[in-house]
């Protein structure tokens, strides 16, 4: 990956809180816990999914840098969905934990040096993994769950 592209995953790494938070302004409580579909998360649902993958993800970034080729573990999205209370906490805690992890992050992005970014592990789930993966993953993630977001609050339960 080249610098220019590294630079513009970069950007839109720190833009996703605010797409976020966009996604959810002056949601209601109806549209937070409409259901678009079975099987499918409410807006309240991706929003305490974000800072949970984001925690995550911060983590599997940090031992990237600091391990020598580390076993990224993949997690049950839907079991941190049942288990951890998602379908009736106040989203408001959850989108500051988005902001504040990215932010700490993104610290983290601009420091990084051309050998660090191919630094590798291996993941659990989808094998090879570079800081160049989870960039592309992560710069992606925030911006796809606000689009989410956005047809979960339209469904009508």
């Amino acid at each position: 990956m080249d610098p220019a592209r590294r630079r513009q995953l970069i950007a839109r790494y720190k833009d996703g809180p605010r797409v976020v938070r966009e996604a959810l302004d002056g949601i209601t409580d109806a549209e937070l816990d409409a259901r678009p579909g079975a099987g499918e998360w409410t807006a309240r649902e991706i929003a305490h999914h974000l800072p949970d993958s984001e925690m995550t993800s911060a983590i599997r970034l940090r031992r990237l840098l600091a391990e020598e080729r580390p076993v990224l573990d993949g997690y049950d999205e839907n079991a941190f969905a049942r288990r951890l209370h998602y379908g009736d906490r106040p989203v408001g805690a959850a989108l500051d934990a988005l902001a504040a992890t990215r932010t700490v992050t993104a610290e983290l992005l601009d420091r990084m040096t051309d050998e660090e970014w191919i630094r590798e592990g291996t993941h659990s789930e989808s094998g090879r993994y570079t800081c160049e993966t989870w960039l592309e993953i992560y710069a992606a993630h925030a911006h796809d769950h606000a689009e989410q977001i956005l047809r979960a609050r339209s469904a009508r339960s």
